[in-house]
């Protein structure tokens, strides 16, 4: 897993599935670990979806499009991925290097570890086990862009993970990132949610970034739930999860008498 900068700080027509990435200023996918497999996109009514498999881990991958960093201050659930603070603009993220794929794959638990994101039925998600499962279902990613100093011009930093401080982080105040749910997923007690799950190594270290707006330049949101809800919700059809034919599938059964 490559490392990461870290700063204490979904339209097509609907029933069509791609596994084009979403966003201008960087590229956002989802990336099922377990199935070792980018998350196709199903558009409907103007909202990107994902299905999301119980039990596998996932990460949200982002590949920074710019000659320049990038913030991004991601949530999950509505939950920021290294604070667990309700999701807002003015929050942690992390600072993503010039044409650098990075995959954030779990929740911030200190400068070397996370605890993995795997989708899990709502009552286990971390959201709900901390009071808050109104917005599970979906993630954002709230992107900004970095103020331009005049004078003088400051050497690049090195590739390495970092941090933004809390000071600066307040410093950096815009409209909040709220991660906000479908009228239908609110309704709904067996939605797919994110776990808190193993613990792993992830090294980072603090770094500064001062943001060139207070609002995000960009945000890109993605829709997550399991196949049968998505399926019934009429976001995607009947054939879109089928195996495909297996040309080798055993060994020669007997016919039926």
């Amino acid at each position: 897993m490559k490392s990461l900068k870290l700063a204490c700080a979904a339209l097509l027509t609907a029933f069509s599935a791609h596994a084009a990435a979403l966003g201008g200023l960087a590229d956002v996918t989802l990336f099922d670990r377990s199935d070792g497999r980018q998350l196709p996109v199903y558009w409907h009514e103007g909202r990107a979806n994902v299905v999301g498999k119980p039990g596998n881990e996932y990460a949200v991958r982002i590949r920074n499009r710019q000659r320049e960093d990038v913030l991004g201050v991601i949530s999950v659930d509505g939950v920021n991925v290294i604070t667990g603070e309700t999701a807002a603009a003015p929050q942690s993220g992390y600072v993503f290097a010039p044409y650098r794929q990075f995959d954030i794959g779990g929740w911030r638990k200190n400068l070397v570890s996370t605890a993995a994101f795997y989708f899990t039925s709502l009552p286990d998600s971390y959201a709900a086990r901390t009071g808050r499962p109104d917005n599970v279902g979906v993630i954002g990613v709230a992107f900004y862009r970095r103020k331009v100093e005049p004078a003088p011009m400051s050497q690049p930093a090195p590739f390495a993970p970092g941090l933004l401080s809390r000071k600066e982080a307040a410093s950096s105040a815009g409209a909040p990132a709220e991660a906000q749910s479908s009228p239908r997923a609110a309704e709904r007690d067996d939605r797919l949610g994110t776990g808190h799950g193993r613990i792993e190594t992830s090294h980072t270290r603090h770094v500064g970034f001062e943001r060139a707006t207070s609002e995000p330049a960009e945000t890109v949101t993605i829709y997550y739930d399991s196949y049968r809800n998505l399926l019934a919700c009429g976001i995607i059809p009947p054939q879109a999860h089928r195996p495909a034919p297996n040309p080798f599938p055993g060994f020669v059964a007997d016919p039926p008498a």
